[in-house]
């Protein structure tokens, strides 16, 4: 068991808080601020303990001069003071003495925002690759590290493993959500287990494959790794996509687990992916047909399973949701999801923002705040941003 921000007794102690504030923006202008606020309640938690608060993020990729400006930190410093109903001291540097100062007048109660993490990959990419000296300076700002970031666990950068070499650590609220609501749910489902899976490649998801199909009792597969499936089993897939470096693998899967892996028995197919889809059965299926969203039987099938679960983990769109002709399955699913009696988990990425542009954000027990961080807790793996945090 790892330390959380309750094992810290934070009276005016300078906590150092890494938080995912990756949002999306336009000109400036934060277009969804869901994570911002996902990292809420271990701030305040922070705050309602008289610590001095020091946030740190990343927003984007810094690759040259020109992307500092478009990933600016500072509209999230705005944003924050908003939701938190005080000043929060935006400091534009990474480090130097500015920011030195500002830290050291602080008094409890008091916030500051440090600029982008990633400001410093630009000198031989120092945040993400964990350079020692970096991790080592961003500590000594601090008294406690928190890290509170999931959608950078699985990466090994300055600002969490480099800092947590340093000083005492814990997890925030955050991160002990996504634990108990990933990991410990995959460890401990309560059965039936249903998983959903779904996005382009194959190979992508092999190891979730390998690592879930002997622990759950469904394995759904839709969108476009499901024709890599369909392809192993001689299936005609026209021009959908195809992961041909894993149809062996495919066919491993369907033999030793035929009664686990459920596949698509009808398809919207069309001859782009800006067309209106027709509904053909996947035998059906001709050369110039690309498959674009489950069919009807389909939904119905896995619809049937899914209301039967008492979990479910869903991890990428069964469709290409973004064009309205072919987020019929994507939407069906989420309806089914009304009827599980149990968890249902959102696993992040593509498959969370689906569910939140078809506004079923309420219908789910946890939706991933991050994609990578989600699929290599599905994978088994143990991640380095939580790796590094101290044990109770």
């Amino acid at each position: 068991m790892k330390k959380t921000i309750r094992d810290y007794d934070l009276f005016e102690k300078r906590v150092l808080i890494r938080c995912d504030f990756n949002v999306p923006m336009k000109d400036g202008v934060i277009t969804d601020d869901y994570r911002i606020q996902s990292s809420l309640d271990t701030i305040r938690y922070a705050l309602d303990h008289h610590a001095k608060v020091i946030l740190l993020s990343h927003l984007g990729r810094i690759k040259e001069e020109s992307d500092k400006k478009k990933n600016d930190l500072k509209p999230v410093a705005v944003r924050l003071s908003e939701l938190l109903g005080k000043t929060v001291t935006f400091i534009p540097e990474t480090r130097g003495q500015q920011l030195e100062q500002a830290v050291m007048e602080m008094n409890s109660g008091d916030v500051i925002l440090i600029q982008n993490t990633r400001y410093e990959d630009l000198d031989g990419k120092k945040e993400s690759k964990n350079d020692p000296e970096l991790g080592r300076y961003w500590a000594s700002l601090g008294d406690i590290y928190i890290n509170d970031a999931f959608g950078t666990c699985h990466r090994e950068h300055a600002s969490n493993v480099g800092i947590a070499t340093h000083l005492p650590s814990g997890i925030g609220f955050l991160v002990e959500k996504e634990i108990e609501n990933i990991e410990n749910v995959v460890a401990h489902p309560e059965r039936p287990f249903t998983v959903i899976l779904g996005g382009a490649k194959v190979s992508d998801k092999i190891k979730v494959i390998e690592n879930l199909v002997t622990k759950a009792d469904h394995i759904l597969i839709g969108g476009g790794m499901a024709y890599t499936f369909l392809k192993a089993q001689g299936f005609e897939i026209g021009k959908s996509l195809l992961d041909e470096e894993s149809i062996a693998f495919c066919q491993s899967m369907l033999s030793k687990y035929p009664d686990k892996i459920v596949l698509p028995k009808d398809h919207y197919v069309s001859e782009s992916t800006d067309g209106q889809g027709l509904l053909k059965t996947v035998s059906e299926t001709d050369a110039k047909d690309m498959g674009l969203d489950i069919g009807d039987e389909t939904i119905q099938m896995f619809s049937e399973i899914l209301k039967q679960s008492h979990t479910v983990i869903w991890n990428g769109p069964v469709g290409l949701f973004e064009n309205p002709s072919f987020q019929k399955g994507t939407v069906a699913l989420c309806e089914a999801m009304k009827e599980v009696s149990g968890k249902t988990i959102v696993g992040g990425g593509d498959t969370a923002s689906a569910v939140k542009k078809l506004g079923y954000e309420d219908v789910f027990t946890h939706i991933s705040t991050g994609g990578g961080a989600s699929l290599e807790l599905l994978e088994g793996k143990i991640l380095p941003g939580i790796a590094c945090i101290s044990d109770k």
